[in-house]
């Protein structure tokens, strides 16, 4: 019996009964993330990392009762297995998941990426025999520029566009993209507005001590006047609602590590893209692969059979296994679903 198996309802450890990130009802749950992909309605329970908790309690609603979490690194056991949480530098909050039995260790990464984004706890390689590694962006092509070279395009686009008589809409994924760009931009360059959407997560983290600079959040009360020559962040599902009427007129970017492949910004509707990725691109997956030690991984959602291949050419032992996972694009859509065009 393998440690971990791959089951229709999840990733499910037999010993200890319990699941990671399942996509089914299950009792027992153990959580990487908050995103809705990993963090799904209906489960007995949920465990997670404490800075992951209070996002999952407000987004699992009623479901968010039972959420309990632990400090990074805290082990704990179930029935003779070991586990623990560490961060895997994909929001903030998010947590590989390391198994341990009689010896035997392996990790499951949820999402990840390697570059430290300046508030999401910095990834944490974590030795293990087999890995579990997501491949959203898992081709060689997918290669990011560093943070302070995105932020920088991001703050000169905005400074461009006050110049020009518009404001600044950015599009960001409402837990984690919108925050690690608040974050990092120039806010001296003028107000920053933010969707329902982007400010209740950002009062969340706010009240976790994460440093996020003020926002002013957009109502029915808010004249077009008040915005002139703001930054605006909202999230995908917004730009195409009456809301966005209110914005006028605004120059359209999107924060995404699709933004990278010609055409995408296109296919978007979008003025200007910005490759910035929550996920890691193909350097990224690479080094963590190889920090881990393992001789045996199972790659998941994106690029599996290409980043599967490429790890057996590497003489590891790289297998393709279908989950409901979806990656960035997954990150998008299920908040457009959780969020309307409110």
């Amino acid at each position: 019996m393998a440690l971990l198996e791959f089951s229709p309802s999840g990733i499910y450890c037999p010993q200890a009964g319990i699941y990671i990130d399942p996509w089914k009802k299950v009792e027992k749950a153990l959580i990487t993330h908050g995103h809705a992909d990993h963090a799904r309605w209906g489960m007995g329970s949920y465990l997670c990392s404490d800075a992951a908790a209070p996002v999952m309690k407000y987004r699992l609603g009623t479901y968010g009762q039972g959420v309990s979490s632990v400090p990074y690194a805290e082990p704990v056991h179930i029935n003779g297995v070991k586990f623990s949480f560490h961060p895997a530098g994909h929001v903030v909050g998010s947590a590989q998941i390391r198994v341990e039995y009689k010896g035997e260790v392996w990790v499951v990464s949820g999402d990840y990426k390697t570059e430290f984004d300046g508030i999401s706890e910095a990834f944490e390689p974590v030795k293990c025999h087999t890995f579990i590694t997501e491949s959203t962006f898992g081709l060689p092509v997918y290669r990011w520029e560093p943070q302070a070279s995105i932020i920088r395009d991001i703050n000169e686009w905005w400074k461009q566009n006050q110049a020009d008589g518009f404001n600044s809409v950015l599009l960001a994924y409402s837990l984690g993209k919108a925050q690690r760009i608040l974050a990092n931009i120039d806010t001296q360059i003028g107000e920053v507005y933010a969707h329902t959407a982007v400010e209740n997560i950002n009062e969340i983290l706010r009240h976790q001590g994460i440093p996020l600079p003020a926002t002013k959040l957009i109502e029915k009360s808010t004249r077009k006047g008040d915005m002139k020559g703001a930054l605006i962040i909202a999230p995908p599902a917004a730009i195409g609602s009456p809301w966005a009427k209110k914005l006028m007129p605004f120059e359209l970017g999107m924060a995404s590590g699709w933004m990278s492949i010609r055409g995408a910004r296109r296919r978007r509707a979008a003025d200007i893209g910005f490759a910035l990725s929550d996920h890691a691109d193909w350097p990224g997956l690479n080094s963590a692969v190889e920090a881990t030690g393992a001789e045996t991984v199972y790659v998941t959602h994106g690029y599996s059979d290409t980043f599967a291949q490429w790890l057996r050419s590497k003489g590891l032992d790289g297998r393709v296994v279908e989950t409901a996972y979806g990656g960035e694009a997954e990150d998008e859509n299920t908040q457009q679903e959780e969020e309307g065009a409110a």
